[in-house]
């Protein structure tokens, strides 16, 4: 019996990600607003906020970080910030970066957040925006018009190592492995891509590709 796909994830390579940040600071330039210093949202927001702090010329980068707890049965999950802003940015003209805008909850968050601390202008920049999002970012470099998971260079480990973690039955070696991550995910693994998940990840030896 043929295995069902699970879920369609794209994996980005670095490349990718550094057109991305190109087309979005391009995007931020085109408008009339100016960033004076820029927030990013910990962690995805770390390597697009640094990427546009070098094309856009800022030279001051802070950060936040934005969880998701369970809010009941009847709310669902409730994003709220969990580590605060270590700066002061009353009357700055602010950018807060994430990477990816998915339902929009850790975008209205940040917001929420950070408004009440006086900045001048606040406005929201995203590599991609899922039409799914329920707050829109101001910028962003591109729309995920049919849902996938947009996997980042910095999310590889962590979330493939959970695919795997996840398979039932577990698989047996790295063959079997690959297979299965292009089956259920549509990812295509190298060996040294897999190699990487399973050491940092943690998982078992078996899994590791033949040298």
């Amino acid at each position: 019996m043929a295995e069902p796909t699970i879920m369609k994830v794209q994996l980005l390579s670095p490349d990718e990600v550094v057109d991305a940040c190109d087309a979005l600071a391009k995007r931020i330039l085109a408008s009339r607003f100016r960033p004076e210093m820029v927030v990013a949202v910990a962690r995805g927001g770390f390597m697009p906020a640094r990427f546009l702090c070098d094309f856009l010329d800022l030279g001051t980068l802070c950060s936040i970080r934005v969880q998701h707890y369970a809010a009941g049965a009847s709310k669902g999950r409730e994003a709220r910030v969990t580590i605060p802003l270590a700066a002061d940015i009353r009357g700055a003209r602010v950018l807060v970066v994430d990477d990816v805008n998915d339902s929009g909850d850790t975008l209205r968050a940040a917001r929420s957040y950070l408004e009440p601390l006086g900045p001048a202008e606040l406005r929201t920049a995203v590599l991609h925006e899922k039409l799914v999002t329920t707050c829109p970012a101001d910028f962003s470099a591109g729309e995920v018009r049919k849902w996938r998971w947009i996997l980042y260079p910095w999310a590889m480990v962590e979330d493939i190592a959970q695919f795997v973690r996840e398979m039932a039955p577990a698989p047996r070696n790295a063959e079997e492995t690959l297979r299965r991550l292009q089956v259920c995910y549509g990812l295509e693994l190298t060996s040294v891509q897999l190699t990487r998940v399973v050491y940092f990840g943690r998982l078992p030896d078996v899994l590791l590709p033949d040298t």
